[in-house]
């Protein structure tokens, strides 16, 4: 991954960047949110809460405003992560997958 502190990535770099194996997908939406739809095997982390420091992460939200500031909070900490360009919404809107709490199709909200 990058080594700037405030880089972005788009979604279909996210996707490659997660099937490679090569990042954690970390969803920092509310709980609701979360459980309506999600990127299969995202941790959810709500911003309101402390983010996990370790290996690179890639952050996600709606629409990329919590995300983007997720980053720059963990930047400040020396931890590297990047953020989804449209979020969660421009994930959905490229066709990739998306599953509420139970494993089904879920929605953005």
């Amino acid at each position: 991954m990058n080594d700037s502190p405030h880089c972005r990535v788009s979604v279909a770099e996210a996707h490659r960047l997660l099937r490679a194996g090569e990042a954690v997908l970390v969803d920092v939406r509310e709980a609701d949110e979360f459980r309506a739809g999600h990127v299969p095997g995202a941790r959810h982390v709500p911003l309101s809460q402390s983010l996990p420091d370790g290996r690179d992460m890639i952050l996600i939200c709606r629409s990329g405003n919590r995300s983007r500031h997720a980053v720059a909070l963990l930047a400040a900490r020396g931890v590297a992560a990047v953020d989804v360009i449209g979020g969660m919404r421009d994930w959905a809107a490229q066709g990739l997958p998306v599953e509420d709490a139970y494993g089904a199709t879920g929605v953005v909200i």
